[in-house]
């Protein structure tokens, strides 16, 4: 197996548990500060990573091209974290995450468009089924 395949289904399995996990954390409590809470412990957790595998020194090796785009893709994540907890409060965890899994059709297209990734018909026909499977999870 590729190592990103397995590092993508770990990204899954650690996704599926903010859910559970975030449904359980926010009963009785604001979502945003529930989403900020959860957002200082990965930036303590994250940072902590980066000392213990010494990456802090390759700093330096961050243009200020790619900062941007990382900074604003921070922006997105926090953007995507507090609609999540925001919905999340109120919504079932299963169409909640159906619907956030949508992201991967938006990628599809944002790829096709701003990176030039090719849209093939097992693409189109995966996202298709993607935004079907999330209408029925959803659909009471």
């Amino acid at each position: 197996m590729e190592p990103w395949i397995f590092y993508a289904l770990l990204s899954a399995i650690f996704a599926a548990a903010v859910a559970i996990l975030g449904k359980i954390g926010i009963q009785g409590i604001d979502s945003t500060l529930a989403t900020s809470v959860r957002a200082v412990v990965m930036a303590v957790f994250l940072a902590g990573a980066a000392v213990s595998l010494g990456k802090l020194k390759l700093l330096s090796t961050i243009d200020s091209r790619a900062f941007w785009f990382i900074f604003f893709s921070g922006i997105a994540g926090a953007l995507s974290w507090f609609f999540y907890f925001l919905a999340l409060k109120t919504g079932p965890a299963t169409g909640v995450s159906a619907l956030d899994r949508l992201s991967v059709v938006f990628v599809l297209v944002l790829a096709v468009l701003f990176l030039g990734e090719p849209l093939g018909w097992k693409n189109a026909i995966g996202a298709a089924l993607l935004v079907s499977g999330a209408v029925l999870m959803v659909w009471k």
